[in-house]
């Protein structure tokens, strides 16, 4: 069967899977519509349990060479990889546009970027973690990271292509071969980014994409027998249906998944910084999992924050990502639509008062208004689930104790911002919130070589810097008796 292309924002892109160093193409495929304007965009082939395991077979059979090369080895391999990225930042920022909705300078300037160094970040860091020793009263501990296998990474459709680089990168460095399962919804720039990493050099079998539905594709993937890592970022709900196959086989799983984060602002903040961040948690059409949706205010500043927020959140223009004046984009898709109206909707009937937004925008079928809601109990479930959309949540709080309660009143752990003009103060607030990450007084930044990941049920592990190669590696120690040996 012949593979095929599709054009897409004007780039030729494959919608087959790619099978060591080769397109293949399935009998079965699924449709794919942009939800910019709902313009179908391509018939995608949607892997079957036999694709999966050709693209497995062939990841094993690329290992040992791929993992001898050593970190010296890859790196030249992985820093043209990322260099041809930056290359096609154009291309790739068009097309993920396109695919998932994503404002089009973002992509550009910022996550296709953010893309490239996670590929050359983790090569470079690699030479780092060649081992190092322990010394103690009767031995020598040789400590060494070594390749452990075939991963398989399984990515979100919010930001597919940073999301998924965020994966290969330390998984390839560490010296493992990988088969990425995209996301159904936004599948493109992981076809993409298989062609640029073969122009880059990588061998055939290094790199493998499978594309397809998750309840075929994906459960192929993470119930194979040869598969030695499992990395999953998405929601929790299914990351407990993997992590129930991942402890069938006892294959490490690290897995980032939802939140319903804190956005706390006390009286002493710089209000208009902590105003602006509020706004930009409207980004993304809040599909972002890190968003602090659950404003919490102090009492004392709660309406002149709330007129700044109000004015900073009048700027949030919703329409076409593709121009620069856009700041609101369309969700992902029409399921997805209708699951964050149906939590607006159920949250107008349960009592909880719209202070703006509060409906689908006039932009088009997936667009919807940037919204605040006041007065929600603690309990409800707009206060309590992941809405994963341009949905906010208005509290206010008159004591550190009260609103640390209130920070951690949920199953959820994945981050937390802080604004506070006390250091003292912001410390110990910070100390006692439950999360991987907490922001004081910025917000989103990510600096690669610092630890990653969610508590409670937003996620398992740690990922960044050392942290990855802790999960991507079997970490061996070689312990010698210091009398073993006498020359």
């Amino acid at each position: 069967m012949a593979a095929r292309t599709a054009t897409i924002a004007g780039v030729d892109v494959s919608v087959d899977h790619w099978i060591a160093g080769r397109r293949v193409a399935s009998k079965q495929h699924f449709t794919n519509n942009s939800p910019v304007d709902g313009a179908f965009l391509a018939d995608v082939s949607a892997g079957s349990k036999e694709d999966v395991d050709a693209a497995v077979a062939a990841a094993r059979k690329a290992f040992p060479a791929w993992a001898a090369l050593g970190p010296e080895g890859r790196l030249p391999i992985l820093k043209k990889f990322a260099e041809r990225m930056l290359a096609r930042a154009d291309d790739l920022a068009a097309v993920e546009t396109a695919d998932n909705g994503s404002l089009l300078m973002g992509n550009k300037h910022r996550l296709v970027p953010r893309s490239a160094l996670n590929i050359s970040f983790f090569a470079e860091w690699a030479l780092k973690m060649q081992g190092h020793t322990i010394n103690s009263d009767e031995v020598v501990g040789h400590v060494q990271y070594d390749p452990a296998g075939v991963a398989a990474l399984i990515t979100p459709w919010n930001a597919p292509l940073m999301l998924t680089t965020w994966k290969v990168g330390p998984a390839l460095a560490a010296g493992n071969t990988i088969v990425v399962k995209p996301p159904e919804w936004a599948p493109m720039t992981c076809s993409l980014m298989a062609d640029i990493a073969d122009e880059a050099g990588l061998p055939p079998g290094v790199l493998n994409v499978v594309q397809g539905i998750g309840e075929e594709a994906g459960d192929a993937l993470v119930n194979h027998p040869d598969v030695a890592r499992i990395s999953f970022t998405g929601s929790t709900d299914t990351a407990r249906i993997i992590g129930g196959a991942a402890a069938r086989s006892i294959t490490p799983l690290s897995a980032e998944l939802g939140g319903k984060s804190p956005l706390i602002v006390c009286a002493d903040a710089d209000l208009d910084a902590a105003a602006q961040t509020v706004a930009g948690q409207y980004m993304n059409a809040g599909q972002v999992c890190l968003a602090g949706t659950r404003v919490l205010v102090e009492k004392s500043i709660e309406e002149e924050f709330l007129e700044k927020v109000r004015a900073a959140a009048g700027h949030m223009v919703v329409g076409d990502p593709r121009d620069p004046g856009t700041r609101v984009g369309p969700l992902i898709h029409p399921e997805h639509f209708s699951r964050v109206s149906g939590f607006v909707e159920r949250a107008k009937a349960d009592g909880a008062e719209v202070l703006w937004g509060g409906s689908q925008s006039s932009e088009g079928d997936l667009y919807f208004q940037p919204t605040m809601f006041g007065g929600a109990a603690a309990d409800a479930e707009i206060s309590q689930r992941e809405v994963f959309g341009p949905v906010l949540t208005w509290q206010t709080f008159q004591s550190d104790d009260e609103v640390i309660a209130i920070a951690n009143n949920t199953e959820y752990g994945l981050a937390g911002t802080l604004f506070c003009g006390n250091e003292a103060r912001a410390m110990r607030i910070a100390s006692a919130v439950v999360a991987g990450t907490i922001w004081v007084n910025c917000f989103f930044v990510r600096d690669l070589s610092a630890p990653f990941g969610g508590s409670r049920t937003s996620g398992l592990g740690r990922e960044g810097g050392n942290w990855s190669f802790d999960f991507y590696t079997d970490i061996k120690n070689i312990a010698v008796r210091k009398d073993a040996f006498t020359s």
